[in-house]
């Protein structure tokens, strides 16, 4: 006589575990990508109360402490930021030019930079931080 089982073994994986190693993941991410922006040198820019965004095609111009140029993460040099900023123009029209220059700096500097935009009529936009 052989006896019969009434219930049937079901196998079963349990996942309570993948989701908090996915949620976990997910806070990794996040956080990561928010704090890492590869398109910026580090510097302390001046403060302003209100703060605009512009729109996702841009171009960055950095100025360092000790009057160094970078378009895009490249060095350039003064002399040719106003032709390496029209070739980078060139490609896309519809560009704004984020400057992005240290609060220490004299006016004359942001000046000078700032007078490439306007033989060229080109826009500028300032970068600076919240208050």
């Amino acid at each position: 006589m052989s006896i019969k089982r009434k219930r049937r073994f079901h196998a079963e994986i349990a996942t309570s575990s993948l989701s908090d190693i996915m949620f976990f993941l997910l806070l990794f991410f996040l956080i990561i990508s928010t704090l890492a922006n590869p398109n910026v040198i580090k510097m302390t820019l001046p403060k302003a109360k209100s703060n605009e965004k512009t729109n996702k095609q841009y171009i960055s111009l950095s100025v360092t402490e000790d009057k160094k140029f970078y378009i895009d993460k490249q060095p350039v040099t003064f002399e040719a930021l106003e032709t390496t900023l029209m070739s980078k123009m060139n490609v896309k029209k519809d560009q704004t030019v984020i400057v992005r220059i240290p609060f220490n700096l004299q006016v004359q500097d942001l000046v000078d930079v700032l007078q490439i935009g306007v033989r060229n009529n080109l826009k500028f936009v300032i970068a600076t931080s919240p208050k």
